[in-house]
C-alpha cells in the first residue's frame, strides 16, 4: 500500500483561514491518501486577526508558526521565504498548497519552485487587471510559478490561458470560501439573537482596509462622510480593521452613535451580520463573494475587482471611493434593491472534496 501524500497547507493572514479550514479537515478525513500539516506564517500575529479564527473554523492547531510578523511588503516576503525554506527542505512535502493573494503565498512559491516542491494554488486566476495592488503581483507571481491552478470561477480559466499557463494544469473547481460558509452557517445563525440587541433589526455594515482606501488621507476621511451620510438613514455597523484603526486615529476620526465603529469580529459573527444587513459596503474581495451567496447587496468601493462573476452573477456592485459616490450608491440600493438566488456554479460547499479528488489522483 502506497504511503499517503505529504500536503503542506500555508496559512497567513485572515483571508487565507477560511480557505485552508476545509480543504485541511477534508484531506484528514482521509488518512490513507493524505498526510496533512499546517504551517502559518505568522504574516497576521494579532490574536483577534488570527486565533479566533484558528478556533472558530476549527483549523487544527499549525505545526509550526513562523512568526514572520508586519514590514514592508519586501520584508515580509523576504522573512516568510527565509523561515519557510528550511521548514520545506526538511519535511520534503510532496505538495505545498497556498491560498489567495497575501504576501505570504507568493513567498510560498518562489521557495518551493527553487526547491522543486509542487505548489498547488487555491483560488488561481483571478484578476484585478490592476497591477498599482501588492495582491495582483502576488496572484501573478503565484500563478505562473504554481503546478496546479485551482479556480473559483470560469473567468479564472480564462485569464490563465490567456497569460500562457498550461492547460494541463488548470482545473475549476468552485469557491472553496463557501464551503467554509455553508459549514458554519448554522453556527453564526445561533450568534444573531445577541447581536441583534446590538444592530437593531437594520443596520448597513462596513468594513475597509485596502491601502489604497486607508492609507490616503482624503480618501478615507471621504469614505467616513459617506458612512456618516447613510448613518442619518439607517445605522452603520463598522468592525474596523487594525490598518484602518491607526488611520482612523491619525486623523482624529472617531465613531458616533449613529456610526458605530466596534473591534474586529470572529468569523462567526461577522458572518451573522452580512446575513442579516440591509447592505454592506466594504473593499474586502471575500465579504464580496459572501455577501453573494448570502443574497445580500454588497457595495465595493474599489475602481475594479478581481471577483467579477459577483457582479455578473451576484449581489456586488463597484463604486468609487468618495462620499458621493457611496452614499448615493447605498441610498439607491436601500430603496431598490431585489434579492435573488443566482449563484455562480460550484459554489456549493463541495469544493475542497473535488480538489481532495483531485490531488489523490495526480499524486506524486
Amino acid at each position: 500500500m502506497s504511503q499517503p501524500l505529504r500536503i503542506v497547507h500555508i496559512a497567513a493572514a485572515r483571508p487565507n483561514f477560511m480557505k485552508v479550514a476545509p480543504l485541511i479537515r477534508e484531506m484528514r478525513r482521509r488518512p490513507e491518501q493524505f498526510d496533512a500539516e499546517l504551517v502559518h506564517t505568522g504574516q497576521h500575529y494579532d490574536d483577534k486577526m488570527s486565533q479566533v479564527f484558528f478556533d472558530e473554523l476549527e483549523i487544527p492547531r499549525p505545526t509550526v508558526n513562523l512568526h514572520a510578523g508586519s514590514g514592508s511588503h519586501a520584508k515580509q516576503t523576504a522573512e516568510v521565504m527565509l523561515r519557510l525554506e528550511p521548514f520545506v527542505l526538511e519535511h520534503r512535502p510532496d505538495w505545498v498548497v497556498v491560498y489567495g493573494d497575501v504576501n505570504s503565498t507568493a513567498a510560498a512559491a518562489l521557495v518551493c519552485s527553487k526547491l522543486g516542491i509542487r505548489l498547488a494554488h487555491v483560488e488561481a486566476g483571478l484578476r484585478s487587471f490592476d497591477r498599482t495592488m501588492p495582491e495582483e503581483i502576488n496572484r501573478l507571481v503565484t500563478d505562473q510559478l504554481a503546478d496546479l491552478l485551482l479556480t473559483p470561477s470560469p473567468e479564472a480559466n480564462d485569464n490563465l490561458r490567456r497569460e500562457g499557463c498550461d492547460p494541463a494544469k488548470i482545473h475549476f473547481v468552485g469557491n472553496i470560501m463557501i464551503d467554509t460558509l455553508v459549514h458554519l452557517l448554522p453556527k453564526a445563525d445561533q450568534r444573531w439573537p445577541a447581536l441583534r440587541e446590538q444592530t437593531g433589526e437594520r443596520y448597513v455594515l462596513a468594513t475597509f482596509h485596502r491601502v489604497s482606501n486607508v492609507d490616503k488621507p482624503e480618501t478615507l476621511t471621504g469614505i467616513m462622510t459617506a458612512l456618516a451620510r447613510i448613518a442619518e438613514r439607517v445605522p452603520v455597523v463598522f468592525p474596523v480593521h487594525p490598518r484602518t484603526q491607526n488611520a482612523l486615529r491619525g486623523l482624529g476620526i472617531a465613531g458616533t452613535e449613529r456610526v458605530r465603529m466596534i473591534d474586529p469580529l470572529g468569523y462567526l459573527d461577522f458572518v451573522a451580520l452580512q446575513k442579516h444587513a440591509a447592505a454592506v459596503v466594504t473593499d474586502s474581495g471575500g465579504v464580496q463573494e459572501e455577501t453573494t451567496y448570502l443574497g445580500v447587496p454588497c457595495l465595493t468601493a474599489r475602481p475594479n475587482t478581481e471577483r467579477p462573476v459577483t457582479i455578473t452573477e451576484g449581489t456586488n456592485r463597484l463604486v468609487a471611493s468618495d462620499a458621493e459616490s457611496i452614499a448615493s450608491a447605498v441610498e439607491e440600493t436601500l430603496e431598490n434593491f431585489q434579492s435573488s438566488n443566482r449563484r455562480p456554479a460550484l459554489w456549493d460547499g463541495s469544493t475542497a472534496v473535488r480538489i481532495a479528488d483531485l490531488m489523490s489522483v495526480l499524486g506524486r
